[in-house]
């Protein structure tokens, strides 16, 4: 099955910062709360949840739950998750994940990383343009935010 344009975010950034610490700024779940703005609750395992909640000041109310999907050392990582559940009186569990991947790649500069977060057709039609337009302005400020975290000194 073919993707729409409103079906998936993609956002690349050369970082001027090893691949390693690229890598262990994805997928170590201290790390990546620090960046991110959640605080996590244990490690990312492959196959397995990770919850939280949101440390963003006005949604610290919110819970994060990422179901773990593939973990590749310094290549790959991926997750589920429910894009822009911010309800806290909704029940989310019903619908649809999105998938959430990161990969790296060697590049002059440093670490190519390319996001792409993909299944937003599947999301709820009543709330499918809305979660795909917060998390494409999302995805964008994050991209800012790794680059920053990986690149200080």
């Amino acid at each position: 099955m073919g993707t729409t344009g409103t079906d998936r975010i993609e956002k690349q950034i050369t970082l001027r910062a090893a691949r390693s610490r690229v890598w262990r700024a994805i997928s170590d779940a201290e790390e990546f709360g620090s960046w991110f703005g959640m605080k996590l609750n244990g490690a990312f395992t492959e196959g397995a949840a990770a919850t939280g909640n949101i440390t963003i000041p006005g949604y610290e109310h919110l819970k994060v739950e990422m179901h773990v999907v593939r973990m590749e050392p310094d290549s790959y990582f991926s997750y589920r998750w429910h894009p822009y559940a911010i309800d806290p009186e909704v029940d989310y569990s019903g619908e649809p994940m999105t998938l959430v991947e990161f990969r790296l790649a060697d590049d002059n500069d440093g670490t190519l990383l390319t996001i792409t977060e993909s299944g937003f057709d599947q999301v709820p039609e009543a709330r499918r343009a809305e979660a795909y337009r917060m998390n494409d302005a999302g995805w964008t400020a994050q991209i800012k935010s790794i680059d920053e975290y990986v690149t200080q000194p």
